[in-house]
């Protein structure tokens, strides 16, 4: 039988949350999955499995966590576009650096800000510890990068004094920041707490790992 939750392609089918989250933005958003879903695999973006679960586990699993961000945020390691091209469309208000170091990755995001017309976004070549960037923004966050007590030493230092980490992290967020003690301290990290976004409008919530980082 087919299945009635993924259209021809196999593309999952927009779920009825899109819109609300993405509002009069959704068809900017609806390009950019489309783009992903059709070029995500060949260029190496996505896995092959993520077509039937792309709205849900990537697009609005990055969506949600929108109204946490304001003013200037690095998304490290931004890879794909999850999340920053994602929160870049839904928060057009903030201006948003893409750091990711790898070529075909940083030729696909300059693809999507310049297909989409995002002019609150830069995409910066390199590591987010070699690109000598100073901690000058307000938010930082990364989706799917490494562990916690890897991640600090790469984002930690980007944070302007008195800014925020908003780290999209998976079910083990807990015991990361258990692992993580000695960098949290290293980083004077204070208000460490992972917040849970989405129940009862998405079908699989999102953890953000959040913290004040006091340089």
């Amino acid at each position: 039988m087919p299945d009635l939750n993924s259209d021809s392609t196999g593309l999952e089918r927009e779920p009825a949350a899109a819109a609300t989250l993405f509002g009069e933005r959704l068809d900017l958003a609806r390009a950019f999955t489309a783009s992903l879903a059709e070029q995500g695999e060949e260029r190496g973006l996505i896995g092959p499995l993520e077509l039937p679960r792309l709205w849900t586990r990537h697009i609005l699993n990055s969506a949600i966590a929108a109204p946490l961000f304001h003013g200037s945020v690095a998304d490290v390691g931004s890879g794909a576009g999850l999340p920053g091209i994602v929160l870049a469309i839904a928060r057009p208000d903030v201006e948003w650096t893409l750091i990711e170091p790898m070529e075909r990755r940083v030729a696909w995001l300059d693809e999507q800000v310049a297909a989409l017309g995002l002019s609150n976004v830069t995409v910066v070549r390199g590591r987010a510890e070699e690109v000598g960037l100073s901690a000058r923004f307000d938010v930082v966050t990364a989706r799917a990068v490494s562990a916690l007590r890897t991640l600090l030493p790469w984002t930690a230092p980007l944070v302007r004094n008195g800014g925020e980490l908003a780290l999209l992290k998976g079910a083990n967020a807990e015991n990361e920041i258990t692992a993580a003690q000695k960098q949290i301290r290293k980083f004077l990290l204070s208000d460490v707490r992972v917040e849970t976004l989405g129940e009862g409008v998405l079908d699989e919530t999102t953890r953000v790992l959040r913290a004040t980082v006091r340089g």
